[in-house]
């Protein structure tokens, strides 16, 4: 188990958290949010079902710098994705 972030593309980053608990991965999300710039797009994969409603909180409080764009749900698998504005 090893956090890992990487750029995917042009303005497309991917942060993979899976199988940590709360509250690393919105620690991890946001982290990956200050280094990408604004415009560019986060997706971060995780597996604690608690880490959706705090990453949820912590886009919802940035006063629209942080926008969850996609929300998906496999399983126990969850997917966001965030675009900085």
């Amino acid at each position: 188990m090893a956090m890992k972030f990487e750029k995917r593309g042009e303005g497309l980053y991917f942060l993979d958290v899976l199988g940590y608990v709360c509250p690393h991965p919105q620690i991890y999300a946001k982290k990956g949010l200050e280094k990408i710039a604004k415009g560019d797009i986060l997706e971060i994969i995780f597996d604690n079902p608690s880490s959706a409603e705090s990453i949820t909180a912590m886009c919802d409080a940035s006063n629209g710098v942080n926008n969850i764009i996609e929300k998906k749900k496999d399983g126990s698998t969850f997917t966001f994705r965030i675009k900085k504005n």
